[in-house]
Formats: C-alpha cells, structure tokens, sequence
C-alpha cells in the first residue's frame, strides 16, 4: 500500500509540476484595444490573441477609439462571456486623448480640411454617433459581467512590476493608456518584454480615401498625437509595428468568413454573424506577434508623430537609421510584406478553434 501510495504522490505532483511547467510557457500579454463590437477587427483581433493556446492573456485594456471607451467595455465583457473566457479582467482605460478632442479637431477642419476617419467622434459601424457615456443597445445582448475597478494606466504598471521583462503589450488602439501609464511609472517600458502595435502609416500603396491624398494620417496615431509622440519616446526592449503599408494587403473576403463558419465554437460563429468585409488591420498585427514568420520582409525605421498643430497635426514620420533628427526616437521594427496565404490560414484557424480554458457559468446565449 505504501509503494502504491508513493506513485500516486509521485504521479499527482508530477502532473501538478506538468502544469505548472505549461503555464510557465505560455506567452504573457496585455491587450491594449479600442474594442468597437460587435464583430470587427477590434474584437476579431481580440480574439485571435484569446483563442490561442500558446497566451496567457492578463487583462484586456479598453480605451476610445473606434468607438467611445464605456460601449466597448461591455461590447469587450459580453464577448467574453460568450467564449467563456470571463475570467480575463476588462479594464476601463482613457476615455479622452491628452490633448487633441473633437472640438479642437472641428476647429483645425476650418484651416486645414476634413479628416475622414475619426472613429468615436464621427462614425459608429452599428447605430447613430452618440456621447461618450451613452451605450446603447448592444446587438449581442448585454453582459452580466462586471469590468474591472481598476484603471488601464495602473494594471499596465502592476502586471509589468508583477511578470518584470515577461509581458508583451500588444496595443491596437490610441496610444494613450500607454502613455498614462509611462507618465504613472517612466521604468513601465523597460519592464515590458515588448511592444507591438497597429498604428502609423508611411508610403501604403491605396485607393482607399482614407489614405489616397492623406497618406501619413493613420487614426491610432491621430486621435492622440501627444499620447503617440510619448510612447514613440519611451525606451521599449523592442517596438513591433504593423502600419496602415502592409494592413491594406489583407482583407476580410467572404471566403474566409464562410470557412470560419463552418465551425461550430462559440468564437466562430460570433465572429460569422457579426464579421463584415474588411482590411484586417489588428488581426494582422496579431497573428504575426503570435506567428512571425507569416512577415516576409521587415524594415528597421525610427519613427515618430507630428505633434506641431499644423497641417499635419497627427502624421507618421519615418526615417531610415542615421537620417532621424536624433531627438529620441525610436528605432522600430516596421513590418513590410508578408505571406498572405499563411496569415490567413492561420487567422481562420484562430477563429474557428476551440477557446482554450473555457469555462460557461451559464447557457446565456447571443
């Protein structure tokens, strides 16, 4: 009995260590999104990060962006509800860019002319532009969950301190929870493990208006150019960026949205009910932290964002290495071309797989 006894102790704590040794592995990673729902790339990027088996997502962030902060927090609760993942806290962040608004940039419309995109402040994918604490009926149905008290600057700053050189924030809105949580703690970047973003533009080869004779104006830049500037600034392990030059090779085709609902997960079909045809602009920026090899070719630029209230309040700025002006910028890894065959292999398998560590409290459905 004793013998026995002793595998079973041994065979527990060898299965216990086995797990440990599993979640030791995974990948740790803040998502920082601006996470307009239901369906889109917000929350389809969300999900790709979600849905793989190889993360330990620690928290979602949620700032104004495509849509105003309060709307995509439930839009952000509900969807983890719905893969049963409601265990991954939601944290509120920015409501409001440091300096630029939407009656400053009404004003700068007068000398300079119109900005097409401006997310929150001038379009809503589902319903009628709306205030910033109003929510309104959310096609998906309401969530039951709650999001988290704390704010996005300081759980940035605690999971940094908590996984020192370990967490990776992938960040697909406005920069300005980055930067509020830089200001909170100037050792923030240097903690992290990386940082990868969606965001600028530099030379994209493009028919779409947004960018035909705007080329440098990419909104995650734009809507808070101080904030940008900032984390442009701030001395990351290393800086991964996806711009609007590579995004606008992909797009959403109805095939893809066709083969991811021929699963039956939850994840899948949200994403066929609510998906629409579009650039994968944060999918991409996505799947190639989570799989690099789908990038073909890289570039190393210093890069920065216009800050001067003129003309070109927002733009992205690039230069080879040894042309920067020499003011702090930073030396970033800009991805150029990739394999888009295999992204979007991979993208419809995130989609369409079962979320890992799902657990359903009830049978609540969407």
């Amino acid at each position: 009995m004793k013998g026995r006894y002793r595998v079973l102790v041994i065979t527990g704590l060898c299965a216990v260590c086995e797990l440990v040794s599993q979640a030791q592995g995974k990948r740790r990673v803040i998502i920082d999104q601006d996470a307009a729902g239901p369906g889109g790339t917000d929350m389809q990027a969300i999900l790709a990060i979600v849905n793989s088996p190889e993360t330990d997502v620690l928290g979602i962030t949620v700032l104004t962006g495509d849509d105003w902060r309060d709307e995509e927090v439930q839009h952000t609760l509900r969807l983890m509800e719905i893969i049963g993942r409601t265990g991954i806290p939601v944290v509120p962040g920015a409501v409001f860019p440091l300096v630029n608004s939407k009656e400053y940039i009404a004003k700068w419309e007068t000398l300079y002319g119109k900005v097409l995109y401006q997310g929150a402040w001038n379009f809503s994918r589902r319903h009628s532009v709306h205030g910033p604490y109003e929510i309104p009926p959310l096609p998906e149905g309401a969530p039951a969950t709650k999001p988290s008290g704390e704010d996005a600057a300081h759980f940035m700053v605690r999971m940094v301190h908590q996984f020192p050189h370990e967490v990776t924030v992938y960040a697909a809105g406005p920069m300005t929870d980055l930067a509020l949580a830089v200001a909170l703690d100037p050792h923030f970047p240097e903690l992290t493990k990386e940082l990868i973003v969606m965001g600028g533009s530099i030379n994209p080869v493009s028919d779409n208006p947004e960018f035909a004779l705007t080329p440098r104006r990419e909104f995650n830049f734009w809507m808070d150019p101080e904030a940008s500037h900032a984390v442009l600034h701030a001395h990351w392990p290393r800086f991964v960026l996806t711009t609007v030059d590579i995004s606008v090779k992909t797009k959403m085709e109805k095939a893809l949205i066709a083969q991811i609902a021929k699963s039956g997960t939850p994840a899948a079909q949200y994403v066929a009910k609510y998906a629409e045809a579009n650039i994968l602009w944060d999918e991409l920026a996505a799947a190639a932290w989570l799989d690099p090899s789908i990038i073909t070719r890289w570039q190393k630029l210093y890069v920065d964002v216009e800050v001067d209230h003129g003309a070109s309040y927002g733009d992205t700025h690039a230069w080879a290495p040894g042309q920067q002006p020499g003011m702090g910028e930073s030396l970033v890894e800009v991805q150029q071309d990739l394999d888009k065959e295999k992204f979007y292999r991979e993208f419809v398998e995130l989609m369409s797989r079962p979320t890992p560590g799902a657990h359903f409290a009830s049978t609540k459905g969407h």
